[in-house]
């Protein structure tokens, strides 16, 4: 049976910026997986548990955070409130039994980096070995 998991990527304003001016057809040109859906937030301080939680209760096999390195942050802290948001979200995973590997926090630079890509393939990748979150597939 082939699995294509629901992998919803939440990124900062800064971070993606670039990233999403290439447009579509330009990221999957440069390797984008078609099942990640780019959830653009204006800081990665505004990054919420309950936002990622709720990717999962609305279907998603996996959730990931791109944002700014530490202490390059636009905003200041707003990558290191996310990366701990991420935290709290990896332990509340790992409790309800789906496992903490469903979530994870990348750091990039401002402008267009293939790590912002590299980031999204490694997660589908792992995601497509690991299987759905739920039984019978995505929700």
């Amino acid at each position: 049976m082939s699995f294509t998991p629901n992998i919803q990527a939440f990124c900062c304003h800064y971070t993606s910026q670039q990233s999403l001016a290439e447009g579509a057809e330009a990221l999957k040109a440069d390797g984008m997986p078609d099942n990640v859906t780019i959830n653009r937030l204006v800081c990665g301080g505004k990054l919420q548990e309950t936002t990622l939680l709720k990717a999962f209760e609305d279907g998603a096999d996996a959730v990931f955070f791109v944002g700014c390195p530490i202490g390059e942050c636009h905003n200041k802290k707003g990558s290191e409130r996310a990366a701990k948001r991420v935290v709290a979200v990896k332990k509340s995973l790992q409790e309800l039994g789906l496992g903490e590997e469903r979530a994870e926090m990348f750091h990039s630079g401002r402008g267009f980096h293939l790590e912002f890509i590299e980031a999204a393939q490694l997660m589908n990748k792992r995601i497509t070995d690991l299987g759905p979150a739920f039984e019978g597939g995505s929700k």
